[in-house]
Formats: structure tokens, sequence, C-alpha cells
């Protein structure tokens, strides 16, 4: 299963390097807050994903990556609250957008302990950061940031309305209960669709706006809907990159799904955040 809204969630919360460029705050971050040992392994063009999952995640004693492209971990280490689209990062060479990469970054068990007295936000905040030193480090990366008008979808009710279970009167939602006996938010990624219980439009939004979602652009959530859904989506992240890979920059497959939800993208143009590259080079493997 791959646990991208868990991401989305867990990040939310942008590391603002605002009056500086990134180059300075990410040097800053390497020298204060850097992974003890790092791993990264290049994955061979066109080869299938080596750890049974995709995406990035924090566990106890740092973060890992599997099957992830620069664009990726540059939105992981940027944050997704403001930089959650690879279309937001300009100036890469070619191979960024193809080369993907296994990462193991663990803390000294010093830092670890640390981190995991820290909330979840400055958790978040030291990981990220912690991925800026990384990617300077290994990637010689350098970058600043802009803002630019860019192509981006809103969500929006379709017409002839909603055809989702609202999630509060649900007699029967699709997934596990806490402890409480009440039902919990969480998803499920089967191979072409998944489970959705007591999720967000905003949280859909947020999702089909990473890059492994292959939407080809930021989602904006403009429904209105304030409440929660219960729901089953004729989409994955799995369906998704096959499309992908098949029709780069169509998106009928997500489209359709949405439309059996009683929801439509529409095009749009907004102005984002953008971080631009001066300087990276390919990470050696170790």
């Amino acid at each position: 299963m791959i646990n991208l809204l868990a991401i989305v969630r867990r990040v939310s919360v942008a590391v603002l390097l605002c009056g500086v460029t990134l180059g300075a705050a990410v040097g800053n971050a390497q020298s204060q807050q850097a992974f003890d040992v790092v791993s990264i392994k290049p994955i061979p063009l066109n080869g299938r994903p080596t750890q049974g999952w995709m995406g990035i995640r924090f566990v106890a004693d740092g973060v890992q990556a599997a099957s992830q492209t620069l664009p990726e971990l540059l939105c992981f280490a940027y944050g997704y609250g403001s930089v959650r689209f690879d279309g937001q990062v300009t100036g890469l060479p070619g191979w960024a957008a193809t080369q993907r990469y296994d990462i193991n970054a663990k803390m000294s068990p010093e830092d670890a302990a640390e981190v995991q007295k820290l909330g979840k936000d400055e958790q978040a905040q030291r990981r990220q950061a912690m991925m800026q030193a990384l990617l300077a480090d290994r990637f010689h990366l350098t970058l600043h940031r802009g803002s630019k008008e860019i192509p981006v979808y809103e969500l929006r009710i379709a017409k002839g309305g909603i055809k989702m279970q609202d999630a509060a009167t649900d007699p029967n939602p699709p997934l596990k209960k806490g402890e409480d006996g009440k039902p919990v938010t969480t998803m499920r990624w089967l191979e072409k669709t998944s489970i959705w219980q007591g999720e967000s439009m905003k949280s859909l939004a947020d999702l089909l706006s990473i890059p492994a979602a292959s939407v080809g652009r930021p989602v904006q959530d403009k429904t209105g809907l304030t409440g929660t859904y219960d729901f089953t989506f004729d989409w994955s992240i799995y369906s998704a990159k096959a499309a992908a890979s098949d029709s780069p920059g169509d998106v009928p497959s997500i489209s359709t799904a949405l439309g059996e939800l009683g929801l439509k993208l529409q095009p749009a143009t907004a102005s984002y955040e953008i971080l631009i590259v001066d300087h990276v080079e390919m990470p050696t493997e170790n």
C-alpha cells in the first residue's frame, strides 16, 4: 500500500525561508541538521520499484524514499504546503524527471531521540531541513525561490451533484474503525482503485497535486464542501503511473473517475511559488 496521503498530511507545514536564497539556507541546514548515514541507490531506467512500495515516509530514525525522482524529493524537502507539484520546480536537467532513487537516510541515535520529543509538525520540519541538507550535499543542489502564474486544475462539483456518501451518516463505512468503534480517516490503495473513508475534498485535491498522481497540474479544492466522505475511487497511484507512461499529460482516467463521484477538474491559472534550480548533479551511488 502506498501511504502517500499520510505523507501529504505530515509534511503540510512548509519550511519557509523568506528573504534568503535557498542555497544559503540549505548550507545552514546542512551544517546544523544533517543525517548521520545516507544510502542512495539509482533505479535503472524503466526498472520496476525495488522496495514493494513507492513514496516517501518518515521512520523513527530518519526518512525513507522508494522509487522517487529528484522533483519528487524536492517537493518533499521544501514542503507539500507550498511546493506540491513537480511543475513548480524549474531549471532541472533532463535526467531529473526520469531517474528514480531509493534513499535510506538515518539520524544519529542522539538526533533521533531529540526528534522524538518534538511535536508532529516540528518533526516534519526537522526532517525536511535534513532532506534539504542531503540534497545540497549529495546532489550538489543550489536553488532559490520565485513565483509565477501556472496552469492548475480546480476541483469542482460536476453537473448533477456529488455521488459520495457523507462519512458522518454512512451506516456502513468501507474500512476500519478505531478503538472507540467510530470510523477512522484512512484510505487503501488497490491496483486500479482506491477506497477512501472520512476524507475531505482538500485531502483529495492535495493528493492529486503530488507528482506521483501524474495529473499534470496542481489541484485546488474549489468544491466548497467542508464535510468528509466515504467513496470508492476508480483510480490509484498505480494506474496513474501506468497511464502517464503510455500517454504523458493526458488525464482521461482521472477525469472519468472523478465524474463518477460527481466531481470534475476545471482548467485555470493561479500564482504559485516555484523553486528555481541554479545547479544540480547526479549523486554517486553508495
